[in-house]
């Protein structure tokens, strides 16, 4: 496969550049064009999708997650991240400015009513598409995506790490279909899913890796292995929220909108298509080091 198509989390990337450059800053520091835009994660966003699209030549999607409120999850369980507080107001116009931009370069962006931007991305990595996809976000809940033809990029502790197929399989000794299961019991403080109280890492893996899913954990439950005995209680009182935890935690990959794009409009943009839209926003600069 000689061509790439990028798959970036628009908003796991743009919040992250965005809390990079404003840390310790109040509103007034932050940097802005002529127009009064500001711009400072805006140029971490697009020097980032540039260097993206040097090292993996091909197509380009920028997925953006739906309305919180009306996603699929939100709605069949109101408590699925709850918790989150409201957003910073110069982080949501530049999500707004960054969308602008994109559209004005011609890259293709995404959002599907009722989805979230991980669910644009399983369905794209579902594709029948003669090139390799390649993620890019730091949410390893995508881990469950990655296959022979789609790798993740993350960053973790200042290092970029290209990670593939074997990676996983050497690191967790499961296939990556099986991580839904393995989220299922351990839930996400960040998105208020509650997984199996009292169960956590130490157990949770190895549950998966001897039972292979949260259903052969349950089929088992009366003769659970010695080894988790402590963990027999605490997994019959949880069995309800795990479900529910397996539920939030799996990506749709079947969205009709995304296997209805015409893949020629996935191309990245020209250079010159790029860097005039940059220059007409002042967002050309030296990049920003991301972490």
């Amino acid at each position: 496969m000689n061509e790439h198509l990028v798959l970036i989390d628009g908003f796991n990337l743009l919040s992250r550049a965005y809390f990079a450059t404003s840390y310790g800053r109040d509103d007034h520091q932050l940097e802005k064009n002529s127009e009064g835009r500001y711009i400072h994660a805006l140029k971490v966003f697009f020097s980032r999708i540039s260097n993206l699209q040097e090292r993996f030549p091909g197509g380009i999607v920028i997925a953006w997650d739906g309305k919180r409120e009306d996603t699929i999850r939100n709605q069949d369980h109101q408590f699925y991240k709850a918790q989150r507080k409201d957003l910073p107001a110069p982080l949501i116009e530049q999500y707004h400015t960054a969308t602008e931009i994109c559209t004005d370069m011609g890259m293709h962006q995404m959002q599907v009513a009722g989805y979230e931007a991980d669910d644009i991305i399983g369905s794209f990595t579902k594709a029948p598409l003669p090139v390799r996809k390649v993620i890019y976000s730091n949410d390893k809940d995508l881990f469950q995506l990655l296959n022979e033809d789609t790798d993740q990029l993350f960053v973790q502790k200042r290092k970029e790490i290209h990670y593939q197929l074997h990676h996983f399989q050497d690191d967790y000794g499961i296939q990556p279909a099986q991580w839904i299961d393995v989220k299922a019991l351990l839930g996400d403080p960040s998105d208020n899913i509650p997984g199996c109280p009292g169960v956590g890492a130490k157990a949770a893996l190895p549950l998966i890796q001897l039972y292979g899913s949260v259903e052969g954990v349950y089929n088992q439950l009366e003769q659970l292995d010695p080894a988790f005995n402590r963990y027999r209680k605490k997994l019959e009182n949880g069995r309800e929220s795990v479900m529910i935890s397996r539920e939030l935690v799996e990506i749709h990959c079947g969205l009709d909108d995304v296997h209805a794009v015409d893949m020629e409009t996935l191309r990245s943009p020209s250079q010159a298509q790029y860097i005039n839209v940059l220059e007409h926003y002042e967002i050309l600069k030296d990049p920003f080091k991301l972490s």
